[in-house]
């Protein structure tokens, strides 16, 4: 990995509303070796897999990239510890194995580390204290054996109560012990990782289209309508890869989704005030069970998360009932020295983990029970079907799915190469440090962040914020209609940037939004 210094996007990987209409006539023209369903991280991934492996690929999805459970996750990239505590000992080597390839090989741009602390408060036992400490261990062998370096991820130590306060100033230090400081990857914007993936996957070759519904699946393509336009349409394909997460079910009979829900709250950053890391807060009551407090970088703060069951249809945008945020301000004033009251709370968002349901009883479980396994099933007429995981997994995942696909379909392939394969941005933190562009837009875009500045410098305009105090620029937002896919308002304030998860900021921006959209229709024209 080398970093670009030129003023431009890596060459094939620009998404635009242009190339849509191009490579969505080609599909329906054509006969693609691989059909993905899908465009979240594993439908992404798996369209990245197939094309790295030489294969003709077509990646569709009924709305944006990262629509879906995707773009609702604490963003963080697990290392698999809390797998060691169900006695999952695969799934937590997997994890830290997938996070050691995120951070240092694939997309050290986007993943980096994360340190947390644990205070050790009156609510926290010397058991229990004891028992986390043990668990932080047993993390750092993870990455040991993962042999992620040390340099990438510190170990974990224990603080004085004096150094877990500078850590972790909002916590109320009456009764404080010390704390527990760990360390854990965090991906700056999991949407942001989803479009480094697609458009990976474009540069090699794959059509990516967005606003391409999936009406039916069969083992040799999918009756498809572009929900632009409605019209409809076939698209023809030697193997079809299902990776419609949470709708999985809906495209394939036979495979039974259980949904849990986990909710996050936004926080302005001076409601829990400075946190120079992020907070691991024991829940009351449970021995392995903790709410996280992850401060973004851009002003706001998250809150999370829950792990609910869902009954009943899949929304697609779920709503956060008041009983999750009453949970997660309760567990967050427990620590504490200035409560965080419901009036603070700017913004709430939830996911709906795509958790397969193997006992086949269909009757009541705790979705926080249910294995994080993924599993790749082949359907009767040959569709391929990927499910559960998490987002740490997404690239092994992606590969187990198009082996299986390749093996069934006997697809002239090459062999997975996406371990190695770095992600559009993606260069050593020694060299992304030396880019000629703003730190802020380093950690957004990698080596193409003197692309993106670049356009600031030319029209000055630009370079201002989105909204006052919010570190997104309309440059930004520019950037991501000329090359990262954005068709409308909803895709630039709420996935490629996370403006919207506050409504106040959203309407704010709808401006400037709407402007970077009509000078993309004014270039184009």
């Amino acid at each position: 990995m080398s970093p670009a210094r030129t003023s431009a996007p890596v060459p094939g990987s620009s998404l635009s509303a242009a190339r849509r209409v191009r490579e969505l006539a080609a599909a329906a023209d054509g006969t693609a070796d691989v059909l993905v369903v899908g465009l979240g991280a594993t439908g992404a991934g798996a369209a990245l897999d197939a094309a790295a492996r030489g294969l003709d690929v077509v990646a569709v999805d009924a709305h944006d990239l990262a629509f879906g459970t995707s773009r609702w996750s604490s963003k963080l990239i697990h290392g698999g510890l809390r797998y060691l505590a169900a006695a999952q000992y695969d799934v937590a080597h997997e994890s830290a194995v997938e996070r050691g390839v995120l951070m240092e090989r694939t997309a050290p741009h986007l993943v980096r580390a994360q340190p947390f602390v644990l205070p050790l408060t009156p609510l926290v036992s010397r058991g229990q204290a004891s028992l986390a400490w043990t668990g932080f261990l047993a993390g750092d062998a993870l990455r040991r054996a993962a042999r992620t370096s040390r340099a990438t991820l510190p170990v974990p130590r224990r603080l004085s109560a004096v150094r877990a306060r500078r850590l972790a100033p909002s916590v109320r230090a009456a009764g404080l012990r010390g704390g527990l400081l760990s360390w854990d990857g965090r991906v700056i914007d999991d949407a942001r990782l989803v479009t480094a993936l697609a458009r990976t996957a474009a540069a090699h070759g794959a059509k990516v289209l967005t606003r391409v519904r999936a009406l039916e699946l069969t083992g040799t393509g999918a009756r498809v309508r572009d929900e632009l336009t409605g019209e409809e349409g076939e698209i023809r394909a030697r193997a079809v890869i299902n990776a419609a997460g949470v709708w999985a079910d809906g495209l394939v009979d036979g495979i039974r989704i259980r949904p849990s829900r986990g909710t996050h709250l936004v926080l302005r950053s001076d409601r829990p005030g400075a946190l120079p890391a992020g907070l691991h807060v024991p829940v009351p009551g449970e021995t392995n069970r903790f709410v996280l407090v992850l401060p973004q970088g851009d002003g706001r703060v998250y809150v999370g998360l829950t792990d609910e069951p869902v009954e009943g249809g899949v929304p697609d945008v779920p709503e956060v009932p008041e009983t999750d945020v009453g949970f997660l301000l309760d567990v967050l004033g427990s620590v504490l020295d200035v409560p965080v009251r419901r009036a603070d709370v700017v913004g709430a968002f939830a996911g709906l983990r795509p958790l397969l349901d193997a006992s086949g009883s269909g009757g009541p479980v705790r979705t926080s029970d249910i294995s994080r396994r993924h599993a790749v099933l082949t359907s009767a007429d040959g569709v391929v079907t990927v499910v559960g995981g998490k987002l740490t997994t997404y690239r092994r995942m992606a590969q187990d799915a198009v082996d299986t696909a390749v093996a069934t379909r006997r697809l002239p392939a090459g062999p997975p190469c996406t371990a190695s394969l770095p992600l559009v941005g993606a260069a050593p933190p020694d060299l992304l440090g030396t880019l000629p562009a703003p730190a802020r837009l380093v950690r957004r875009h990698g080596t193409e962040a003197p692309a993106v500045h670049a356009l600031a410098e030319r029209e000055p305009h630009l370079a201002q914020p989105v909204l006052p105090g919010h570190p997104v620029t309309r440059a930004d937002l520019v950037w991501a209609v000329r090359h990262e896919g954005a068709l409308d308002v909803a895709d630039l304030l709420d996935r490629r940037t996370r403006i919207g998860l506050v409504p106040q900021d959203r309407a704010a921006a709808l401006g400037a939004a709407r402007d970077a959209l009509d000078r993309a229709a004014a270039t184009s024209a």
